[in-house]
């Protein structure tokens, strides 16, 4: 489980830079990826901000993405691809955020 659950997109945006990368972190296991993004900030939505997360991930180099895989051990993984790691990615920051239109109010 990420520490950094449900937390919105908004109090994403605020979080300290080092908060930002280390949330990130655990969504894909690249510091570069991760600064790259935590320095996109702000995002006004959960598409822009995948849209970011997956130009990065195209941006990563070989080594960079076997690493990401390598860090991949409890996923389901069909085959060693961008798009494989873009999917994955994009579930976790998905688990990080929490549902675009928040969580409901009891």
């Amino acid at each position: 489980m990420l520490m950094h659950h449900g937390i919105g997109l908004d109090r994403f945006n605020h979080l300290s830079r080092q908060r930002a990368v280390h949330a990130l972190f655990e969504c894909c296991c690249s510091v570069t990826w991760a600064e790259k993004i935590a320095d996109g900030r702000p995002y006004p939505g959960h598409a822009a901000l995948h849209t970011a997360a997956d130009a990065e991930l195209h941006a990563l180099s070989a080594a960079g993405l076997e690493r990401v895989f390598d860090s991949c051990v409890h996923e389901t993984i069909s085959e060693r691809t961008v798009e494989e790691l873009t999917r994955i990615t994009r579930a976790r920051i998905t688990g990080m955020l929490g549902p675009e239109e928040g969580y409901p109010d009891y």
